[in-house]
């Protein structure tokens, strides 16, 4: 007969059944989930659980019940999203503990909070909370990894921040007009209307940062742009929040004249993913030689986001890993 490890004991009060269902999920899916990922195992009974394993991840996973049990306090009903993202956060704590260059953090307000008017934006994982803070503290900032690492989205709502501190007087966001496969001649309209379908993630984030009414507003009145990067030639930006997004798809000439138009009390922050290049074979991305040719200098700032970074669905983090893998063998191969 097996018998299982001995067990950590978590007890949650208040004693609420309603509670305790919601953090337990549909037929224990939230308990499962956090099982699968640290390799330990839950039994509970009524708000008493018991958590069998290594004792370092049943001393993370007792953490996490609790801090996942004062979520269903306000949220009527905890997602899995909700708890992969705890998940995250409790990596970045046992890494920080670990680390003799951190001090352990114990709780989340320890970290970084963007505020935006929709509320707050918290970073997760140690990348982000790096990102974060060299956004906030340096004018011309690299974010460069794979999708679903929030670089993009931690940009926006930095940039939200900033307007409403009044630190910066307008927002642009910015893309090259690079299609994945497809021609933009094909499309209806003009440039403008061309690549404003390329554009909408960036719409969406501000849309959830500052409501739909107010996003429309204050693009009518200029202050926020969002644009393809081929208008920014000729312009110098002052007193603006920048993000280029996609900036695996600007030319290497695209890249220098975008660098070279930052103004006084302009905040840049540049995004992308080397691994997902449209341009045309033969031409050379200006991320990846501004990354060679910018590393080192003074007051820029590069945060490499790796597949630990990734907050979607946790197969993705599997599927960057597998490309990964993959890319390198067939070059060695060749």
């Amino acid at each position: 007969m097996n018998t299982l490890p001995a067990a950590d004991t978590v007890t949650l009060e208040p004693n609420d059944n309603r509670r305790l269902a919601n953090l337990c999920g549909q037929l224990d899916e939230h308990l499962h989930q956090i099982e699968r990922r640290l390799g330990i195992e839950i039994c509970n009974r009524g708000n008493v659980f018991a958590i069998h394993g290594d004792p370092q991840r049943t001393q993370t996973a007792a953490r996490l019940l609790h801090a996942l049990y004062r979520e269903t306090r306000d949220q009527q009903n905890l997602t899995p999203e909700a708890v992969h993202l705890y998940l995250q956060q409790s990596n970045l704590e046992t890494t920080m503990a670990e680390s003799t260059e951190h001090p352990a953090a114990s709780n989340i307000k320890n970290f970084s909070e963007i505020q935006t008017k929709k509320g707050k934006v918290i970073p997760r994982g140690l990348n982000q909370q790096n990102y974060v803070r060299a956004i906030q503290s340096h004018d011309i900032n690299f974010g460069v990894g794979p999708a679903g690492t929030g670089k993009t989205y931690l940009a926006v709502a930095c940039a939200v921040e900033a307007y409403l501190r009044n630190e910066v007087e307008r927002i642009l966001l910015v893309r090259p007009a690079v299609e994945a496969g497809e021609k933009l001649g094909f499309l209806p309209g003009d440039l403008s209307q061309k690549v404003d379908p390329y554009l909408r993630p960036l719409y969406d984030a501000l849309y959830e940062m500052f409501g739909v009414e107010k996003v429309d507003k204050l693009i009518e009145k200029n202050v926020i742009e969002v644009a393809p990067l081929a208008y920014m030639r000729g312009r110098t930006l002052n007193s603006a929040f920048i993000i280029l997004d996609e900036s695996q798809n600007t030319t290497r000439e695209q890249m220098k004249m975008f660098l070279t138009r930052i103004g006084f009390g302009a905040t840049a922050v540049i995004t992308g993913d080397t691994t997902q290049i449209d341009l045309p074979r033969g031409t050379h991305s200006g991320l990846v030689h501004a990354c060679q040719v910018l590393d080192g200098v003074e007051g820029i700032t590069f945060t490499h986001f790796q597949s630990k970074d990734v907050v979607r669905h946790p197969l993705v983090q599997k599927i960057v890993d597998a490309y990964d893998v993959y890319e390198n063998k067939t070059r060695d191969d060749d």
